[in-house]
């Protein structure tokens, strides 16, 4: 973990942080033969890697509608209880998300401007699984697309040794409303739905966070399917001043350390005092976590660090660009109002990052590794296409006919000129 005041740490150290990732091109050639085989071969290299990397072998890709309805049967019913608050909470909130379907502006008399807002018509969502089951994935994942108004929505989460997918996740997706579930996982899946197989339909986007293989895979087909972010480890910032609880900030800390080995987190804080009880707290809390071993692995890429002020934590989190950012400050809303970049922002000391993971209703897919400078994290606008729209009379081509005529005579482009003059020819 790295300790320290900013003024005194080495400034390659503080750069190293900011410019984490850069692993994509490690597994570049591994990712691009896999690409290629599921091109080539379809469900054949589906049901090898599946073997290789999962250890399953498997006869249907498809997972019928049967083994989903059976499989959210044999969830507990408050369990299921749950799934739909979180459910409910996604969708109110990406229902407000949502833009204007259709709309005209008047630019001069004869000349309407507009726009139209248009679903998607296949997206496919990906669910991790590995070292756990992400029911919440399949929820940020698909309910945004159904509020938009995809019509195909497919999922595809890899299976565990036995062929099956976890019940739960099967169940996630059946309050999602997918409408249909592959049993197919990795670098394979991400080529299954931007390719298409025998049985797994080809989409227009692929959405839904992965290890750096996922990653690399949804950066190399995107010459057959758009994607939503690039979404690697993921990584929280706190940014935190001397009215922060330190047992509050370490628990945190922990909870991010514990979804993967590469996984980040971060305290930038203007107290010496919070920092050293945070240190503490983390070392502590490290010991008695389910997933110890994960978590400590992960605490190796942690970092504490004391700002001079308040301005110097902004100007880090900035440069950091976090996927997470959470804000315990005295004054919330002015280090708020300063930040640039982050996925998704925690304002308080009681809005900690699980919740935004589950059940408040924005969306935990978010840009990893420094992506927020240039991306936003999931939201409905990643299922929706605009089109723009012009209705023009001959009153109104008249007022633009001279500038369109200059122009395109400009660039060489005379049948376009002749365009706008044939329609005053009579």
């Amino acid at each position: 973990m790295l300790y320290g005041k900013l003024s005194e740490l080495p400034e390659r150290e503080i750069q190293v942080l900011i410019e984490r990732g850069g692993e994509l091109a490690n597994v570049s050639d591994t990712v691009s033969s896999i690409l290629a085989d599921v091109r080539s071969e379809g469900d054949i290299a589906l049901r090898k890697y599946t073997q290789r990397f999962d250890g399953a072998k498997i006869d249907a890709i498809e997972i019928s509608k049967d083994e989903v309805e059976n499989a959210y049967n044999s969830i507990d019913k408050e369990l299921i209880r749950h799934l739909e608050i979180a459910a409910g909470n996604i969708r109110k909130f990406h229902k407000a998300q949502m833009p204007e379907k259709m709309w005209f502006m008047q630019l001069v008399p004869g000349i309407e401007l507009g726009q139209k807002v248009t679903a998607l018509a296949s997206v496919g969502a990906y669910v991790p699984g590995g070292r756990a089951s992400y029911p919440s994935t399949a929820l940020m994942t698909i309910i945004p697309a159904k509020v938009a108004g995809v019509r195909n929505i497919v999922m595809c989460t890899p299976p565990g040794p036995d062929g099956r997918v976890n019940p739960l996740t099967l169940a996630a997706a059946k309050v999602a409303g997918a409408d249909h579930v592959y049993r197919v996982g990795g670098v394979q899946a991400i080529a299954a739905m931007a390719y298409g197989t025998e049985s797994v339909m080809r989409v227009d986007k692929i959405v839904g966070p992965g290890n750096v293989y996922v990653t690399a895979a949804k950066m190399q087909i995107r010459d057959m399917a758009e994607i939503d972010v690039p979404a690697g480890p993921s990584e929280v910032l706190i940014i935190a001043d001397d009215s922060a609880h330190p047992a509050m900030i370490a628990a945190d800390m922990i909870a991010q350390a514990e979804h993967d080995p590469q996984a980040v987190s971060v305290l930038v804080t203007t107290s010496e005092s919070l920092a050293s009880k945070v240190k503490e707290e983390v070392i502590e809390q490290a010991q008695s976590t389910v997933r110890k071993e994960i978590v400590n692995s992960s605490l190796k890429n942690a970092a504490i660090l004391i700002a001079d002020s308040i301005e110097q934590c902004i100007t880090l989190s900035n440069s950091f660009a976090p996927e997470h950012l959470e804000i315990m400050t005295k004054n919330d809303d002015m280090v708020l109002k300063s930040i640039e970049h982050a996925g998704s922002i925690f304002v308080g000391n009681y809005a900690p990052v699980p919740v935004g993971d589950y059940a408040s209703g924005t969306n935990h897919v978010l840009p990893t590794a420094g992506y927020a400078r240039m991306y936003s994290g999931l939201n409905i606008m990643h299922f929706l296409k605009v089109s723009s729209i012009q209705r023009i009379s001959k009153e109104g081509l008249a007022t633009i006919r001279d500038t369109v005529i200059s122009l395109a005579e400009k660039e060489g482009l005379q049948a376009h000129a002749d365009a706008i003059r044939i329609r005053f020819s009579s």
